[in-house]
């Protein structure tokens, strides 16, 4: 049995979630009430003696004194007034007295020392975020392996493919993995969309759907037109239609970083030194195209031409704009690799695009949603004024990955030489933390939490099969601050050692179909959904050991306690008064959590997910 007198839920807490914060995005001028919970110290412990705001204005160090607001036996409630001055307005909360003498309470959790102003908490005045995506779930779909519509049976498949029925295993050898083309289409997924809705989807997002020379679709030779392998334009107008008739959002996927070799912009920019064209790559001192990664068959685009701005964004004409407007009216766009979008060298004007397109998005979707790919630390691309998110796989798949893998698989990270570690919960919460306080709370909320994609092993595969665990990964996934995305099959089970290993068609006919997994993603999407701290609440956690992690999700009028364990622990003791009005809830998944008496204790007989949600304040 454990209990612990120095629990993170024992700490003073703030983030940027509506409980704490008044207004998620203010005008720049704008006073904004911020909120400090500070939980009673135990018995012979001082307490803090006073608390103020320490701001930046302009960059100098301001202080602002905190008012009392309410207090009972338990905690007492902090607040002050917090005028938006700059752009980017940074904050901390500095406590006196208390047991140290004075402390820090930053985003990146209670300080005990001077710290630097890098994981202050922020607020970004500028327009407002899109809305639904707070209470999204994400469904990535491959759009070549997911489902095949009668009309594929009629197509010509392109010179460059190799046709593979569904059911046949792919050639995963260098050069034939990118060309195997099984010729899942668009009309298929209209005809799955009841499976996603049963499965509680609210959002589609389709890797490209432009034509191209590989099955992925990242070497697009045009971004005017959908792949007639596809369906064409008028099949994804079908789709579009399909999906906001049942009241769904659906996203496209888009390369601003690079096009493929037969795109007509780079063929002419090959023909013709002269033409503008030439100006929208890069292009070395031996008069070679720069590609990324060194893959010749994807020209880097360079973003110092205007003619290139307005093609890709600024017009209504242009990629990213064409596809947001009716017929076809994407909700926005996940943009590949949009870490290195604009970057080469001493040439980076990454910022001034991100802002760009988000721009040129609102002309045409005020609420459409801009993510960005990035696989690693995306802090500092994620200022709040350009990609509204990330991909979040540095601060939730890679903790993630390491906390709950099978020990005997250890897969590579992403581009990574090393292997998957084996960590412990205390480390998971520390990594997501560091994340967390590195960028603003509409940053993380607007930010994919993902146990994979196309481009990763799959989940299933990672934990060697172990259902219990796959349980506590999705619970994760659902329950995180951030919009969940799952990744086409991981619902069911469908397995891949790497990215092209995991790109296997969807196994409608049933081989591999865990029904009983899909039953739990159903279950912990539903409370999900039914659930506005889930949705919308903060994140403070409550505790991490070895094989056990819990922390609180807290919005107005409702907290949801989170508490999972990737192996059997020993009892952990809550002191009760410090999760007021817990044993007024409800168990709204699992069994483990038993409120009573002084303490709430959480039980760990095993891998397991339990999840308590109760009325509050």
């Amino acid at each position: 049995m454990t209990s612990r007198t120095d629990l993170p839920l024992a700490a003073p807490h703030h983030d940027g979630s509506p409980l704490y914060a008044s207004t998620l995005v203010p005008a720049l001028g704008e006073t904004v009430t911020v909120r400090l919970r500070v939980p009673a110290p135990p018995a012979g412990v001082r307490a803090y003696d006073r608390i103020h705001l320490r701001t930046t204005v302009d960059a100098e160090q301001r202080f602002i004194a905190a008012s009392l607001e309410r207090a009972d036996d338990a905690e007492s409630w902090w607040r002050a007034e917090l005028v938006v001055h700059n752009t980017v307005t940074t904050y901390r909360w500095f406590l006196g007295g208390g047991p140290r003498g004075y402390e820090w309470l930053t985003a990146g959790g209670l300080r005990a020392r001077d710290v630097t102003d890098a994981e202050d908490f922020r607020l970004v005045a500028g327009p407002a975020l899109p809305s639904w995506p707070r209470d999204a779930v994400v469904y990535q779909i491959f759009p070549d392996r997911f489902a095949r519509s009668a009309a594929a049976d009629g197509r010509t498949a392109p010179a460059w493919a190799q046709e593979m029925g569904w059911d046949e295993i792919a050639d995963l050898g260098r050069g034939h993995a990118s060309v195997q083309l099984y010729g899942g289409d668009l009309d298929g997924i209209v005809e799955r969309l009841d499976y996603l809705e049963d499965l509680g989807v609210t959002c589609l997002y389709l890797t490209p759907v432009f034509p191209a020379t590989s099955s992925h679709r990242y070497d697009a030779v045009t971004f005017a037109a959908v792949d007639p392998v596809l369906g064409g334009d008028s099949a994804l107008e079908r789709l579009t239609r399909a999906v906001h008739e049942r009241g769904m959002r659906i996203l496209g996927d888009i390369t601003t970083n690079h096009c493929g070799r037969g795109h007509d912009w780079f063929v002419t920019a090959q023909k013709d030194p002269d033409s503008v064209e030439r100006g929208f790559f890069y292009w070395d001192d031996d008069g070679l195209p720069v590609c990324w990664l060194d893959v010749p068959d994807l020209p880097k685009l360079n973003y110092a031409s205007e003619e290139l701005r307005d093609r890709m964004y600024r017009r209504p004409d242009s990629a990213v704009r064409r596809w947001l407007a009716a017929p076809y009216s994407f909700d926005g766009w996940r943009v590949d690799v949009a870490n290195m979008t604009g970057r080469h060298g001493a040439h980076d004007v990454n910022h001034e695009v991100a802002r760009g397109i988000r721009s040129a998005m609102a002309l045409d979707n005020p609420d459409g949603l801009l993510v960005a790919e990035h696989t690693h630390d995306f802090t500092t691309d994620l200022t709040g004024d350009g990609w509204h998110g990330a991909m979040n796989y540095g601060g939730f798949t890679r903790p993630v990955w390491s906390w709950l893998h099978d020990p005997t698989h250890a897969p590579r990270f992403l581009g990574g030489p090393m292997r998957v570690p084996r960590i412990d919960g205390t480390l998971v919460m520390e990594t997501m933390q560091d994340v967390v306080a590195r960028v603003p709370w509409s940053g993380l909320i607007s930010s994919f939490t993902l146990l994979g994609s196309h481009d990763t092993s799959r989940i299933a595969t990672l934990l060697g099969g172990d259902r219990a665990r796959h349980e506590v990964a999705a619970a994760l996934l659902l329950t995180f601050p951030g919009i969940p995305m799952i990744t086409y099959g991981d619902e069911v089970g469908m397995e891949g050692a790497f990215g092209e290993d995991g790109r296997r068609p969807m196994p409608w006919s049933g081989q591999g179909w865990d029904e009983d997994l899909r039953a739990v993603y159903r279950a912990l999407v539903a409370t999900r959904r039914s659930s506005t701290a889930l949705r919308d609440g903060g994140l403070r956690w409550v505790y991490a050991g070895d094989d056990a992690i819990a922390y609180l999700r807290e919005a107005p009028g409702e907290t949801a306690l989170v508490h999972l364990s990737r192996a059997a622990h020993p009892q952990i003791r809550l002191p009760a008064r410090l999760l007021g009005g817990l044993a007024t809830g409800r168990p709204a998944y699992g069994q483990n959590i038993h409120p009573g008496g002084e303490d709430v204790v959480l039980a760990g007989p095993g891998a397991q997910a339990s999840i308590w949600v109760w009325p509050s304040p």
